[in-house]
């Protein structure tokens, strides 16, 4: 006996179950692989963007003493919010060359301290010590201080910060 060239109500209703379903797949799937591949393809673009920030007048920084600039940058992920807390220390080393260092010690992250008396940044966690232009000068940390690149315009002094 010869098939019809027509479909069958039974097969018709398997061709369109078949297609709803894929659909519907489709609509839940697309989103979630989106989110599970988004951080892998951000990381490959190079992290986080970078942000000039103002850290205030250049004449609020005195020659040869280290000062601490704190700020904080809020950071939106679709419904989560998060506020992260960062230092920096700003040394002018003279009237024309300024640089700032992350208060983040490079051994285990530990936030470094200025002591005037040592003339060195310390590190409470494990004994790191840092010379006031960032190298190591003693304990554990494997390279000196992170800097960060500044610049002035019209007397204001900004840091480069990458966030990521």
């Amino acid at each position: 006996m010869a098939k019809s060239p027509h479909l069958s109500r039974n097969e018709f209703v398997k061709i369109v179950v078949g297609a709803v379903g894929t659909l519907i797949g489709s609509v839940i799937a697309f989103p979630a692989v989106g989110y599970i591949v988004s951080p892998a393809l951000a990381a490959l673009r190079g992290g986080g963007k970078d942000t000039w920030i103002p850290v205030g007048p250049l004449e609020n920084y005195p020659l040869g003493v280290p000062t601490l600039f704190s700020f904080t940058r809020t950071k939106i992920n679709g419904w989560e919010k998060t506020t992260n807390s960062y230092g920096v220390y700003i040394y002018r080393k003279n009237e024309t060359e300024t640089v700032a260092f992350s208060n983040i010690c490079t051994h285990l992250s530990c936030r470094v301290n200025w002591n005037e008396e040592r003339q060195q940044y310390l590190c409470p966690c494990h004994n790191a010590q840092f010379t006031v232009d960032g190298l190591v000068a003693g304990g554990p940390p494997p390279r000196p201080m992170d800097q960060y690149l500044t610049k002035v315009e019209d007397g204001t002094l900004f840091i480069n910060f990458v966030e990521g």
